[in-house]
């Protein structure tokens, strides 16, 4: 029997910003507990909260990005609900009227390009954190996160493949990322998910969903919309019903479990909070952020592939990060000062900087800005395989000697002595050796093993240490051999 999986995403993501969303308390990760808490953040009697005017900007920044309305007129309101490390009682987020509504987000899917909807994206503010001794017989609770600045991206429920939901929000991922309204780290919560599932047979009416929280990793989103997709189908078969639920994904077991029935809207008493008057946001404010707005990865792709004739795999890797993109940008002005000398390079920037460029910096776990290499040493080495001062094969000897030093290729080259050689005279007495060294071989080419000039051509770079002109190498070896 066919079942189809239907599935929506809540994303919480931290705002960039240096303080929290309603007190001037720091947002720094991982200071001593309870050390970065203000009289707002714990709801004590006569503290009230002000809205902090970078989080808004964050959440017009990303509404634009995903073609959304930026609501001129939005409201907070109080979600009451116990639980230890929430401090006040009540959560302040938006409800009825959030300051985003009605957007999208394209991504290239199992269907190809498919459009998923976003309902809303929200501003709310984060809870606290418990902390549970070893044996877990006593609890305490930080407040460092409580009043951190969240904006929660809720999908519509368009997602019918597993793979798909994990594709759209790390697309999202690289959006917030990208826009600079979030550092993305997942494993410091800077970007949590929320997963809603349930299966139905196709055509039917939505099923029983049950809600997957705090999934802090692309694989264990994945991890965990498998394993809840089968246990669901399985009850259904077996006789049984779905309850609505929200569950917690056990990392160990690769499990999900029931945490506690899945609340509904009504369940958390919404009202407007009454210390805070409704967010009011003009034109001219929307203008001067969106004036801010870099141009996003979608737009650059399509460009690096119409201006610079990249292939589209190619400009998906170099969209995938905004540093790494505007590295490679900067690299291409600085090897040409037209369009024409830009396009004939961008290929082999392109090349290098995905292939081992992008290699060292998996191998090592960095960004591109934390790299000793920068633009103008790797413009150098460019140039140097440009001007046929070293070959492919010795580049990527003195690109690994300059990921130790962060020195320029020119000075390793000079240093060490590996400039390219292409002198004719030199290479044909190299050449007139290695044939005299090896006279049966020559004569085998001679009487027609064709192939064998790979093997002389190997000779010769050997002899050189790599450092013949190749194209030279088998010009030479091949008119030598033919003598």
């Amino acid at each position: 029997m066919t079942w189809e999986t239907v599935i929506g995403l809540e994303i919480h993501v931290q705002l960039s910003a240096e303080s929290k969303i309603f007190s001037p308390a720091s947002t720094v990760f991982c200071n001593a507990a309870n050390t970065q808490v203000r009289e707002v953040d714990c709801g004590f009697p006569g503290a009230l909260p002000v809205l902090n005017r970078r989080v808004v900007d964050c959440a017009i920044l990303l509404g634009t990005a995903i073609s959304a309305t930026v609501n001129q007129r939005s409201e907070f309101a109080r979600k009451n609900y116990f639980y230890p490390d929430l401090p006040k009682g009540y959560q302040i987020s938006q409800f009825e009227y959030p300051i985003v509504e009605h957007g999208e987000m394209w991504i290239n899917g199992s269907q190809g390009e498919m459009r998923i909807g976003v309902t809303r994206a929200h501003l709310e503010e984060d809870a606290g954190k418990l902390i549970h001794d070893h044996w877990a017989t006593s609890s305490g609770v930080d407040l460092n996160r409580a009043g951190t600045p969240l904006l929660e991206i809720v999908s519509e429920p368009d997602l019918r493949d597993i793979n798909d939901a994990v594709l759209y929000a790390s697309e999202m991922h690289k959006l917030v990322r990208w826009l600079g309204i979030c550092d993305g780290n997942m494993q410091e919560g800077s970007f949590r998910i929320d997963a809603n599932i349930s299966v139905r047979h196709p055509g039917d009416e939505l099923g029983t969903r049950c809600e997957i929280k705090n999934l802090n990793s692309f694989r264990f989103l994945e991890q965990a919309l498998h394993y809840e997709r089968e246990r669901q189908i399985n009850l259904i078969e077996d006789g049984g019903t779905v309850v609505q639920q929200t569950r917690l994904f056990n990392t160990a077991s690769g499990e999900t479990r029931a945490m506690r029935s899945k609340e509904d809207a009504h369940d958390y008493r919404y009202f407007p909070d009454p210390d805070l008057p409704p967010l009011l946001v003009d034109d001219a404010w929307i203008a001067e952020v969106i004036a801010t707005m870099p141009e996003l990865p979608r737009a650059r792709a399509q460009r690096f592939i119409n201006d610079y004739q990249l292939s589209s795999y190619d400009a998906t890797l170099l969209t995938a990060d905004k540093d790494f993109s505007d590295y490679y940008e900067t690299l291409l002005a600085q090897l040409a000062t037209d369009s024409e000398q830009r396009n004939q390079h961008a290929k082999l920037c392109a090349n290098w900087l995905c292939g081992d460029f992008a290699a060292l910096l998996n191998e090592h776990k960095i960004e591109i800005s934390a790299s000793k290499i920068d633009i103008a040493a790797f413009a150098d080495l460019m140039r140097c395989l440009i001007n046929d001062t070293i070959s492919g094969k010795i580049a990527k000897t003195v690109l690994l000697k300059m990921w130790d030093s962060g020195e320029h290729a020119s000075i390793i080259i000079e240093r060490e002595g590996l400039m390219q050689i292409s002198d004719s005279s030199a290479l044909e007495k190299i050449g007139n050796d290695i044939i005299a060294a090896n006279a049966q071989q020559a004569q085998q080419y001679r009487d027609g093993k064709d192939r064998l000039l790979g093997f002389f051509v190997g000779q010769m770079m050997k002899a050189t240490k790599g450092q013949a002109n190749p194209e030279q190498a088998n010009e030479i070896m091949k008119r030598l051999l033919a003598q």
